[in-house]
Parts: structure tokens; sequence; C-alpha cells
């Protein structure tokens, strides 16, 4: 043991976590039950024993619930833990304190899991020398002027990346692979796609060693991340230097920010990486157990699991809503992203009974908070216990991931019939499920394929999910895909049904960015990278996952088609309104918002259930934006589209899936001059409207 022992005051209660000033650090943490706390402070991560221990008084260190002390000189970078001592009485309270167990503060900005060992956290007994470490770093940085960029969600297109994954195969080229720093050198090739946003799958620190045995002994590992510890530091795994998380991904903000890229956060705040009964002890679970999970009101041992992780953090407590509203203000404010995505946010609906509340007090704190109210929230509507709310999820200024959305558009791209009369509606931006509530198009994200599930390439290449590879029998995973392998189950050499996986992938794509609503694009599908059919990649840290750059260039003409897709969608403000269509005319602009067709003129058929067709003209927000023309034509048969006639107008040809090159650019554009158009089968045609 080092000493003299720093010299310590009572400190403060009302800044939780480790506060640096420059006469030392204040440490402040919650917890209801505990009847003793200590502060072990160590020279290192690797440090087996503290140098100093700290036992607070709680005459003096202790107001409210809320255990505090400072640390006279402490130097900047010491690592830290806590051990709180007092009643288990999981039956009665609820309560878990665990005196042996090493607790990582939850406040913390910095931490590490270089000793982290999972299992000596689930089993009785000390764990110090194993234990996560979070690390007192000073705040110092400079951002440059930065700040969010406040890009309106009906302009955005969001892109869908993983910072590991991104970065990590050996092709990437990339001095620091898998890491903050890897996506700093690949902002030209984003900036060059042309999206708006990175929404980034989850960056707050979580446990790579959550998964279950079989999958574990397997050597795999949790990738996604969806198992968060700490919900305001930045997970270390993805710095060049784990010390440094924190100002590493500032860099990354700042970057994308200088290339006019806003940032998303994919959040877990639903359930944390302490798990179930058998799960580890890290922080919440010796701290404050009954505060922050739903616990059985009948034997309160017994986790409430709405999340399917093994327990649902207990959202709507005043004391968790306040920790959750902090979190966001701290990525906001201190950090500079722009928005979040929340995954399974349905469970941050349920009230401390569990059952649904449409004013749930988080939910509603983070709509109306002054401070994020220009940061994107986008809610996944459901959680894993039942609870769908697409369409009806609490609030007026939350987006929605659209399954409806999805599912539609798969069902009528692979050729389903009797969805034509949904199609127009998703196209349009789903008003049915928005417009009756005051929302906006805005609310609805609409996305074919994301993380969770196959790739825009498996999706026309598998019928079923191939989740072997996982080590759970290939149980795990959704079996409901609605996906087409179009006549082969995986790889083939059929260069027939090769060039119609081709063109299915660009049916999708046009399909996405020609609707109403804010399109997400997930990173690797305009490269066609595929998961050998594997849906549910969550614990596959390998090239499987991993964006391979040679796609880059084995797949150029769908990377270019994507490319001028988003271009097509930029330079057409009518893709991107901020209130619906009504198919009426507007003060500034004559000729009705959008007109429905089907293979005739004004003639949609929406009745016939056989129909595999459709097309509609959006015109310009004024008569000097140009219109579009849109056929689709899902059926196997070549369909003559009649075209309509817009006086002073040419139509030019845009976009021709059935094509390899797929779109022609405005400099090339020619007027068709002709009355009807064949689309092939599944095709998707879009016409430009033109000045002579």
């Amino acid at each position: 043991m080092r000493s003299p022992i720093y010299p310590v005051q009572a400190g403060d209660w009302d800044a939780a976590g480790a506060t640096a000033t420059e006469s030392g650090v204040n440490f402040c943490v919650f917890s209801r039950f505990a009847q003793g706390m200590e502060l072990l402070l160590f020279d290192t991560e690797d440090s087996s024993e503290p140098y100093e221990v700290i036992h607070l008084d709680p005459r003096i260190n202790r107001t409210f619930f809320f255990w505090h002390i400072f640390v006279e000189g402490l130097p900047d970078g010491t690592y830290y833990n806590w051990r709180a001592s007092g009643p288990a009485d999981t039956r009665e309270t609820g309560s878990r304190l665990d005196g042996e167990k090493a607790l990582l503060d939850p406040w913390a900005t910095t931490i590490s899991d270089r000793l982290w060992n999972r299992e000596a956290a689930c089993r009785p007994g000390a764990n110090l020398a194993t234990a996560m470490r979070a690390q007192v770093v000073r705040d110092d940085y400079d951002w440059e002027g930065d700040q969010p960029l406040h890009i309106p969600l009906n302009d955005a297109i969001i892109y869908e990346l993983h910072i590991g994954g991104f970065t990590r195969h050996p092709s990437s080229g990339v001095t620091h692979p898998g890491t903050f720093a890897g996506i700093i050198e690949k902002i030209p090739y984003l900036k060059d796609l042309g999206i708006t946003h990175v929404e980034l799958m989850p960056v707050m620190a979580f446990d790579p060693q959550d998964v279950p045995p079989r999958t574990a002994r397997l050597g795999l590992e949790n990738y996604w991340g969806y198992s968060t510890h700490s919900h305001f530091a930045p997970h270390p795994g993805f710095a060049v230097t784990a010390s440094r998380a924190r100002d590493e991904f500032r860099d990354l903000v700042k970057a994308l920010h200088q290339a006019g890229i806003g940032v998303i956060l994919d959040v877990v705040y639903n359930h944390t990486a302490e798990g179930g009964e058998d799960g580890p002890i890290i922080s919440f679970k010796s701290l404050a157990n009954e505060v922050f999970y739903h616990l059985d009101f009948e034997d309160r041992r017994r986790y409430r699991d709405y999340t399917g992780c093994g327990n649902t953090l207990n959202c709507n407590h005043p004391m968790v809503t306040r920790f959750l509203i902090d979190s966001l203000l701290y990525w906001v404010q201190r950090m500079h992203v722009d928005g979040f995505r929340f995954d399974l946010a349905s469970a941050l609906a349920r009230g401390e009974d569990g059952n649904p509340q449409y004013h749930a007090p988080v939910l509603w704190a983070t709509e109306l908070s002054p401070a994020l109210n220009r940061a994107h929230i986008i809610a996944e509507a459901w959680d894993a216990a039942g609870l769908y709310q697409v369409g009806d999820f609490p609030g007026y200024r939350w987006a929605e991931w659209n399954g409806r959305y999805r599912d539609v558009i798969r069902g009528f791209v692979r050729g389903d019939p009797g969805l034509v009369p949904e199609l127009a509606t998703r196209l349009a931006g789903s008003s049915d499920m928005y417009e009756g509530r005051g929302r906006l198009p805005r609310n609805s994200i609409n996305f074919v394929t994301c993380h969770d599930g196959f790739t825009l390439w498996d999706l026309v290449s598998y019928d079923e999910k191939h989740n072997e590879a996982n080590g759970e029998g290939n149980r795990d995973g959704h079996d409901h895909n609605l996906s087409w392998n179009c006549g082969d189950e995986g790889p083939t050499d059929d260069p027939g049904i090769l060039a119609l996986r081709r063109r299915q992938t660009r049916n999708f794509i046009s399909i996405l960015m020609l609707s109403q609503g804010v399109p997400m694009l997930r990173a690797g599908d305009e490269l066609l990278h595929s998961k050998a059919g594997n849906n549910n990649s969550y614990c596959q840290n390998n090239a499987l996952s991993w964006t391979d750059w040679t796609l880059t260039e084995q797949h150029r003409h769908m990377l270019d088609f994507v490319r001028a897709l988003i271009a097509l969608r930029r330079r057409h403000p009518t893709l991107t309104r901020d209130r619906f269509l009504t198919g009426e005319p507007t003060p500034e602009q004559p000729l009705p918002d959008i007109t429905w067709h089907g293979v005739g003129l004004e003639m949609p058929n929406w009745d016939d259930p056989d129909n595999r067709a459709l097309a509609f003209t959006l015109a310009g927000l004024t008569p000097d934006e140009p219109p579009l023309h849109v056929m689709l034509n899902m059926g196997k048969v070549v369909l003559e589209f009649a075209l309509p006639t817009i006086e002073g107008l040419h139509w030019c040809l845009a976009v021709d899936t059935s094509s390899e090159q797929g779109v022609v650019e405005p400099a090339d554009q020619r007027p068709i001059g002709k009355r009807r158009i064949p689309v092939g089968p599944h095709s998707v045609l879009a016409l430009e409207g033109r000045r002579p």
C-alpha cells in the first residue's frame, strides 16, 4: 500500500460520478440501501490491489441516497471502484448488496475492461482482480467551435454502421482498424456516398463476454454491443488508447460534422449487461437493484424480462428516469451527437408495474426536454414481450423504425399478391399510421434491411436463415424474413438467378429512395455484402460481419447505383416533404402533389388482388421543380405503362432497374418521346420531367 493517504472532505452529492477540479476529485454514487460504502483507488488498470481504500462515513458522506466524498490532490488518470455493503434480502426488497464485489461507477465517462472476467462477477465472492474499473479523466477537450449539425430529419439519409466492423477487415486499409479513428479515414467514402447521417450501433461501453455458454465455447463474443453497462462512457475496445476513448470518439464526431454528416447513436436503455439472477454484478445490481430493474412483485429475487436479455431497466422510476435523461444530455451537450435510436424502445414505455404507459415519464421527458429538442429521437417501437407500438409510440416528435414499411416492401418486391393498396400508403409516408395523430412523414424511418436480419444480398439469396455458426442450433434469429432466393438457396453460378438477384437489390434501393419518409441503409448493402444467410450475427466479430472493401470494385455497379439513387433523392425536394401528400394542388403548385396510376393513367387498380403493378406522378413543390414519374412492376411479364402529359415538359429516363447500369445521369438523359413505355418483370422505372 502506498502512503500517505490523500486528504478527504465530505464532498458534494449533486454531481454523480467523478468530477475532477484543480484541487482534487469529487466522487458521488447512488445507493438507497447501502449501509457501508468504500472507494477503492488504483495506480493502473492492471493493479491487483488498490493502493488506497477510503471508508465513507454515512454521517458525513451520505446525503439522502447519495454517497459522496472529495479526495484532495488526486491525480488525473487514477482508476477506481466502489464497494457497497448492506442487506441482500432479495425476496422481500430486491436488494442484492454484495460487499465483496468491486463495482463500476454507473456515471463513469472512461472505463477499462482489460481485466474483466464475466464469470468471476457471476460467482459469489470477491472479484477485485478481474473487475472493470472507472478512470478519472479531466475534461479539457477542444471542440474548435463544433456543434451538432441540426439537419432536419425529413432531409436525412441514414446509414447504419458498426464502428468495429466497418474497418476491421484487412482490406479496409486504415491505420487503426476497428476504431473510431478508423472511421475517420473512411469519411471520404461516406461523403461520396451522399448520406447525411451515420447511425452508430452501440458505442456506449458494453460487455463482449455477454453471450450464451454454447456460443462462448465457440470462441464467439457479443459483437453488436447490445449489452451496455456504462451509459456515459464510449466503448474502450473502439479506441486506439482506451484511456482516450472519450476524446477519440469526439474526434470522430468533429470530423464527421466537418464533412456535413450527423451522428445518431443506437442506445440501449431497455436492459443492461448484468442479465438476470445468474448474471454478473457490475454496478446497478449491488448499488440499487430494487430501483434500477423491474422485479417480480411476489418474489423480488426474480427479474421481469421484457427484453429477452434477462433484465429490464425500470425506466420510469424517478431515479432511473433522471439517470437516463442525464445520459442523453451528456451525449448531446458534451459529446455533440445529433440524435439517438432507442433499442427496444417500447420497454421504456412500461411503468413500474410493467404495464404500458402512454404518458411514460422517461419518454415524455426526452421529447419535451428543451436541451434535447433538436436532437433526433428514433424508437424501435417494440420489445421482446409482445408490445408493438409502430404507428402508436407515445409522443409526437418520436420517429419510429417502420417495421410495417419493411414488411410490405419486402413482400411486394418478391411478388406477393394483394399488397398494392398498402404499398401506396407506405410509399406516401404511412399517413394511416401517423397523420391522424398530428405526426409527419418524418416520423417514419423507412428501411428494408438493418443490422438485425438478412443483408440486402442475403434477402434475395436465401429463403431460410442459416445461423448454425452462432452455436444455438439455428434456433436464434427471426423466421419471418419475407425473403426470396430467386430460384436457388445461397451461392449459385446460374447467371439468370444472379441477374435477377442484382435486379431485386436495385428494386429495393429504388423504392426506398423514392418513398416519402426517412430512408435508412444498412452499411455494406451498397456493396452486396453477404453474411452467408446468417440473420442474427450478434456474435460474429469476424469476416462474416466485417465490411469487405474489395467489394467496392467487385460490385462497383451496385455502389454506383446506390450513390446515384441517393443523389436523385437529394435533388428532388418533392421526395422529402414535411407534410403528407393529399392528391390535390397547392397554392404553390397547380398540379396535384401526387397522382396514382396503374398500367393506365389514373387507373391504379386497387381492387385486384393479383395486381402487382403501380405507378405514380409526384409534382415538384413548385412549377420550377421537375416532377417525377415512377412505375413499379413486380409481376412476371412485361407491362406497357401509359405516361402522363404535363404541358411544357418531356419525360426522361432516370432509373431502370432491369439494366445493370440502372441509372441515367441527368447530363445523359434524353426525352423518351413516347406515350407508353414497357416495364419489365420485377423492375422499377423512374422518369424525371425536363423542359425542352
